[in-house]
């Protein structure tokens, strides 16, 4: 039986280690798959997605909040989920007028936040 820490919830290294990958790539997707040349500008699906009229702005929420639900699994703590959805629901909110929050959605990278703040509470930090 794979050992646990008590910090982690019930789920073992390997398959932490997974979810992490898993989780990165998707947040790298959706915020900075795409490098303008030449410049230090990177553009995600998120903001491409977000284009197409309601469906596509739903489409970028249920893909974050995927990621908040696999921090959950991996026993982050209530008050960071809380953050990581404070960060969803500005990139939401923001990002569901017209233009002004397409231009927002370049910008502000969600994602890769919350991102930040699972890996930063499972090193310990």
């Amino acid at each position: 039986m794979p050992e646990s820490s008590p910090k982690y919830s019930d789920v073992d290294s390997h398959t932490q280690a997974a979810t992490i990958k898993r989780l990165r790539q998707l947040s790298y997707l959706l915020d900075t798959v795409i490098k303008i040349p030449g410049t230090p500008i990177a553009v995600g699906l998120d903001p491409i997605i977000g284009i197409i009229p309601i469906g596509g702005d739903a489409l970028g929420l249920i893909l974050s909040c995927y990621i908040v639900f696999e921090a959950s699994r991996l026993g982050v703590p209530k008050k960071i989920l809380g953050r990581m959805i404070f960060n969803i629901m500005i990139d939401s909110l923001v990002g569901s007028f017209p233009v002004i929050g397409d231009f927002f959605d370049f910008a502000w990278t969600a994602n890769q936040y919350n991102i930040k703040l699972i890996e930063k509470y499972l090193n310990g930090h």
